[in-house]
């Protein structure tokens, strides 16, 4: 997944990155220009990003288990 920080201050947002790296980008911000303000926002969560692709592979996986073992079950 990727996520996206919105400063709760200004209209500054991070950009689509992961979870870690939005988290430092948006505490920069906050440090750089919002210096004596409590960290605040929200965040953007985008399920749809190609690096949760996981269910993808489990139907691969699957697949090649009903082609894979009915082969090697004849022997």
């Amino acid at each position: 997944m990727a996520y996206r920080y919105w400063c709760g201050e200004c209209r500054h947002r991070t950009s689509w990155l992961r979870q870690s790296e939005a988290e430092r980008k948006h505490l920069d911000h906050y440090v750089a220009e919002h210096p004596r303000i409590a960290l605040g926002g929200r965040i953007e969560i985008d399920e749809k990003d190609p690096e949760g692709g996981s269910g993808c592979l489990l139907v691969l996986v699957l697949l090649s288990l009903v082609l894979v073992l009915p082969a090697a079950c004849q022997r």
